[in-house]
């Protein structure tokens, strides 16, 4: 990022540095999302499947994972 950008930037206030930083993450997300997914990352989907169907008890539903962040984070 060249200088005059970033002091541009620092020039913002509070609630624009936070709208752009909304922005920018919004467009790396769209970009991510065109992204193919590697074999790699297929690979290591399917360990983490097979894992937990082999062993199911190590999981938590969705719900109770979420009551404990929001319990925690509150």
């Amino acid at each position: 990022m060249n200088t005059a950008m970033l002091d541009q930037i620092k020039k913002l206030s509070y609630p624009e540095k936070l709208q752009l930083v909304e922005d920018v993450w919004d467009d790396i997300a769209q970009e991510a999302a065109a992204q193919p997914i590697t074999e790699e990352l297929k690979a290591e989907l399917r360990r983490r499947l097979a894992e937990h169907r082999e062993h199911p008890e190590t999981s938590i539903p969705w719900e109770e994972a979420m009551a404990a962040l929001e319990s925690r984070f509150s």
